[in-house]
């Protein structure tokens, strides 16, 4: 067999070929995985972060990993939700949905719904969604509820329900399944728009053998206000959504809200830790001074979407705030505990702050977005975790910590390599292929360069027969 020509006039000799032949096949992985990275790019900038916000200052982002299901009103045609994966769905005016899902016999369960009215226009005080566990005798293990309120004005708004497993209790205490059901309420008979749900199941990790954890909630806890943080504030952008929402640390954090919009945040707050926040709204540019009760509200949320506590403030076209009240270090003890704002604080993890503003001060202050500064404490040294094992989203990594200290979502958190920066920055598809034509650039120079001994030019290092040839396909 003829060997190949070296220049010079050398031939290559029998390991030179295979050493070529090893550089050709590298080159041709390397370009193989730069066309996957940017095809990865592609697909990211699909579900980039943040788009919710060009549908209106209203849009609701939801996981854009929710499969969609279809809520029953029969019991036992209900489909089944599984455990950790998110779900959307819809229900009208006055409807009573079935969902189903699969119990143990010794882990705490938590099914939540989110309700997101869109625009369906005003809404009334008591106009609301249920959300109840059931064993499917239809006995009633827990429900919650949420409503609109004093506001009155549409926003997403978060229930829950779960199963506490208590030594002694007789009910919903067995495996099998079980039923999740939602209801409606409507005051006006002239609001017929159906109402997206965003649904999650989770069971709580079982704690340690053997501990001796408190069967009874907190008789005290420190409930001083702490003093009003100082130090420079700094900008992050909330999310449209609980999949979008926007890490955040200790700090005075400043934002922008419009009329209608709500803005999503998260804290980590482990157990043993106190969480304190206060929202406060700037003064008006334009100088006007009418009033709108109810024009923000402060919510949090704990780590399965249910409701904790909220604050609101009315505005006349100055500065105002709002601040949660004091509330209890994150305790295992605190689900005994009579208070539903006591009870939601029963494990670790990330917990979610939204800030809403009511479309109402479009009448009086116009449509842009106002200035407003959110402020948050997380006190006291973090304790043990009670469960065995990993804690999945009722614990707090060092991880979590630095996602706070970064200001990254959920979303973000999760990607890693080069390309998480594209998905951060939320930049279109033509400069995802920019980018990626220049990984491709700088993937090929660093192969010519290592490739030079065996196959480059002497002189030049670049491979022979002229200069760099993109992959096919661009």
């Amino acid at each position: 067999m003829d060997r190949q020509w070296r220049p010079g006039g050398r031939r290559a000799s029998a390991r030179e070929d295979d050493e070529g032949k090893r550089v050709k096949r590298q080159r041709q992985r390397n370009r193989g995985r730069a066309v996957a990275a940017v095809l990865a790019a592609l697909c990211a900038a699909a579900v980039l972060p943040g788009q919710a916000h060009a549908a209106g200052p209203g849009a609701y982002a939801f996981d854009p990993d929710a499969k969609n299901v279809q809520g029953a009103t029969a019991n036992v045609e209900a489909s089944e939700l599984d455990e950790g994966v998110p779900y959307r769905s819809t229900i009208r005016p006055g409807e009573k949905l079935y969902y189903r899902v699969t119990l143990d016999d010794v882990s705490a369960a938590y099914v939540s719904a989110v309700a997101v009215p869109g625009d369906s226009g005003p809404v009334a005080y008591g106009d609301g969604i249920t959300v109840s566990l059931r064993e499917t005798d239809d006995s009633q293990c827990g429900s919650g509820r949420a409503n609109f309120g004093s506001g009155a004005y549409a926003r997403p708004v978060a229930a829950y329900a779960y199963r506490t497993i208590k030594e002694g209790s007789g009910t919903c205490q067995d495996g099998g399944p079980y039923d999740v059901l939602v209801e409606r309420e409507t005051k006006s008979a002239a609001d017929t728009d159906a109402w997206d749900l965003e649904l999650r199941f989770l069971q709580e990790p079982q704690v340690k053998s053997g501990s001796a954890l408190p069967t009874e909630g907190p008789d005290s806890w420190p409930s001083a206000s702490p003093q009003p943080l100082t130090g420079q504030q700094q900008k992050r952008s909330g999310g449209a959504g609980y999949s979008e929402a926007t890490s955040l640390e200790n700090g005075r954090w400043q934002d922008t809200v419009a009329p209608g919009q709500t803005r999503f945040y998260r804290v980590p707050v482990d157990w043993g830790q106190q969480i304190y926040a206060t929202a406060g709204l700037s003064n008006s540019a334009g100088g006007k001074k009418e009033f709108v009760g109810n024009a923000l509200t402060l919510s949090l949320n704990n780590p399965v979407q249910g409701p904790v506590s909220d604050a609101s403030l009315s505005y006349s076209g100055g500065p105002a705030s709002a601040s949660l009240r004091p509330l209890p270090p994150v305790a295992h003890r605190n689900r005994f505990d009579p208070s539903s704002q006591v009870g939601a604080l029963r494990f670790a993890g990330w917990y979610y702050l939204s800030v809403s503003l009511s479309p109402k001060l479009k009448e009086s202050y116009g449509t842009e977005p106002l200035p407003f500064e959110l402020s948050v404490q997380v006190k006291n040294k973090a304790e043990e975790s009670p469960y065995e094992g990993d804690a999945g989203v009722f614990g707090v990594t060092d991880q979590d910590r630095e996602v706070a200290r970064d200001g990254k979502n959920a979303r973000q958190a999760a990607r890693s390599g080069p390309m998480t920066v594209v998905a951060a920055a939320g930049i279109g598809t033509g400069s995802v292929l920019v980018l990626g034509l220049g990984v491709w650039t700088l993937l090929a120079r660093r192969r010519a360069v290592a490739g030079a001994p065996a196959t480059g030019h002497p002189a030049t290092g670049h491979p022979a027969g002229g200069g760099h040839q993109p992959p096919q396909g661009w």
